[in-house]
């Protein structure tokens, strides 16, 4: 089987460190609603089998393992050596007996054709710079009646009210950093027409708009992810220390007024 990317941070948009691992274990809570809501719509059983592709430390192991078990099949994939450990040892202490984690590029993972009934992504091809190309490997990991599912973002509507200009500011460094590899920040509204270039027939997609409450995680996540990638925003010269620690303080002081109306992004579950 292939091993893990050569170099992470030239695939996946938001890079490697510990900080953005951080932010991938707390978003498998975020984001377990909205998972439940595709999953239940896909109809999986218990004995079926399912591969989350570009889990990241967490991913959707749980609620996979939640629903095809007894009896079914759940694997784990990434190309970051780290996200696999982490993954892993989440399996070993929640007890998930069956779940496989793997270390391989989401574009060629060395697994054996038609092996699964779901095969799954999240959050995955809005970050990659060739989406079609993890695509068409899903399309032949999945069993000829078997199902592609996945819940990508589309951050071009995000909504935050009363605006304020350190919110905008964060929001347009984000875009110049997360698209300098060629990974797409509007890739929900792309994922219907993807799905079929790759030959998948039968699609269907919902569109889901969530407005976080005070006090939720989400509300912060366009700092967050700023504060992730402030390597590559200082590397772009896009701003200094100092005008991203002003942003980041004013933006959260702004997000935490519970009159402030968040609307991070679109979710695109196809």
């Amino acid at each position: 089987m292939p091993g893990p990317v050569e170099d992470p941070n030239a695939v996946y948009a938001l890079g490697s460190s510990r900080g953005e691992s951080a932010r991938l274990e707390r978003q498998a809570d975020e984001l377990a609603p909205d998972s439940s809501v595709l999953l239940d719509w896909v109809g999986l059983h218990p004995g079926d089998s399912a591969i989350d592709v570009g889990c990241g430390p967490r991913g959707v192991i749980e609620l996979f393992y939640e629903r095809v078990m007894p009896g079914g099949r759940v694997v784990g994939l990434d190309g970051d050596p780290a996200h696999v450990a982490m993954a892993s040892e989440l399996v070993a202490k929640l007890g998930l007996s069956g779940v496989e984690i793997a270390c391989a590029d989401a574009r060629q993972t060395g697994l054996e054709a038609d092996s699964f009934d779901l095969v799954h992504h999240r959050l995955l091809l809005v970050t990659v710079p060739e989406p079609l190309e993890v695509l068409a490997e899903m399309v032949r990991l999945a069993r000829p009646s078997g199902l592609v599912a996945g819940l990508e973002a589309d951050t071009e509507h995000a909504i935050c009210y009363p605006p304020h200009p350190a919110f905008d500011r964060l929001c347009e460094i984000f875009t110049a950093v997360f698209s300098r590899n060629g990974a797409d920040p509007r890739m929900g509204r792309r994922l219907a027409a993807l799905y079929r270039q790759v030959g998948l027939d039968d699609v269907e997609v919902q569109a889901r708009a969530n407005v976080y409450p005070p006090g939720h995680s989400r509300r912060t996540i366009r700092a967050d992810l700023v504060s992730a990638m402030r390597p590559q925003v200082l590397e772009m010269g896009l701003a200094d220390d100092r005008e991203l620690d002003r942003l980041d303080s004013e933006a959260r002081e702004h997000l935490a007024d519970p009159d402030t109306v968040v609307m991070p992004s679109l979710w695109f579950l196809a």
